[in-house]
C-alpha cells in the first residue's frame, strides 16, 4: 500500500481509468460481435450499418487511448475485408 500522498491519488485515478477503459472495450467487441452477426444473417442493409458503428467505435476508442491507434485501423481493415468479400 502506498504511503505517498501523490501516490495515493495516482492509484485512485489508475483505477478509476482502468474501469472506464474496461467498460469502453466491452462496448468495443459487443459492436464488432454484432458486426459478425450480421454478416453471418445476410441482410447487407444492416451489415451497412453494424460496419459504419464498429468503426465509429473503433475510432472513438482509440482517439481515447483505449487501445492503440494501429489496432483500430488494423481490426477495421479486417472488417471491411470481411464487409467486401463476396463469400460473406
Amino acid at each position: 500500500m502506498a504511503n505517498i500522498k501523490s501516490q495515493i491519488k495516482r492509484n485512485r485515478q489508475n483505477e478509476l481509468r482502468r474501469e472506464r477503459n474496461k467498460s469502453t472495450r466491452s462496448a468495443l467487441k459487443t459492436q464488432i460481435k454484432k458486426f459478425t452477426q450480421s454478416v453471418d444473417s445476410g441482410d447487407q442493409a444492416a451489415v451497412q450499418e453494424a460496419y459504419r458503428e464498429a468503426a465509429r467505435a473503433l475510432d472513438k476508442a482509440a482517439s481515447k487511448g483505449v487501445i492503440h491507434k494501429n489496432k483500430a485501423a488494423n481490426k477495421k481493415s479486417r472488417l471491411a475485408k470481411r464487409l467486401q468479400s463476396p463469400s460473406s
